[in-house]
């Protein structure tokens, strides 16, 4: 009989530490928010704080020009990298970001022939194209290209990573949003 009387004091217990371990789940979702979620956060925030492609290129300083979207892992990824070299150069040189999934960027899109995101292209202060950068790349590897910027160089260079998100048009919807392949 003392088996049974010690049976709903151990549900009972069982039950507390599942609410708890739930409760603690929750919290810590929520109070690290930012931390699970500081790249997507990033990558929001770069959109809506972008300089606009017509002002940068005329306003005669040097642009950093990225493609981008939201669901794109490598973005993700490199996005603090990107935040840092913002930070520390916004005053000097135009920051765009152009979000490939925005139709309004299209023509952009197509200009500079995006076919793989994050697509970087940095541009001297006469709007002459200088590097362009495409997939995961070293935050030193950018910002040696962004000193050159102010040195002017003559040549145009490309670098490409074997890390990017190809992207390829979703032909089920008229709109022709870009999508991730």
């Amino acid at each position: 009989m003392q088996s049974e009387s010690n049976e709903p004091l151990l549900n009972t217990t069982l039950k507390a530490i599942l609410v708890l371990s739930i409760a603690l789940v929750i919290i810590s979702l929520v109070l690290f928010k930012n931390l699970f979620f500081q790249s997507t956060f990033l990558l929001k925030k770069f959109g809506e704080s972008s300089v606009e492609p017509e002002i940068a290129f005329k306003n005669n300083k040097p642009t950093f020009l990225e493609f981008y979207a939201e669901w794109c892992e490598v973005c993700k990824e490199m996005a603090p990298k990107i935040s840092v070299l913002k930070e520390e150069y916004e005053r000097d040189i135009n920051f765009v970001f152009l979000n490939v999934d925005n139709q309004k960027w299209d023509n952009y899109i197509r200009k500079f022939e995006v076919n793989g995101i994050p697509q970087v292209n940095l541009f001297d202060k006469k709007g002459n194209l200088m590097s362009t950068f495409i997939g995961k790349q070293e935050e030193i590897k950018i910002r040696n290209s962004i000193d050159q910027l102010e040195r002017e160089a003559e040549s145009e260079e490309k670098i490409l990573s074997a890390e990017f998100s190809v992207i390829k048009e979703n032909n089920n919807n008229k709109v022709n949003p870009r999508t991730h392949g």
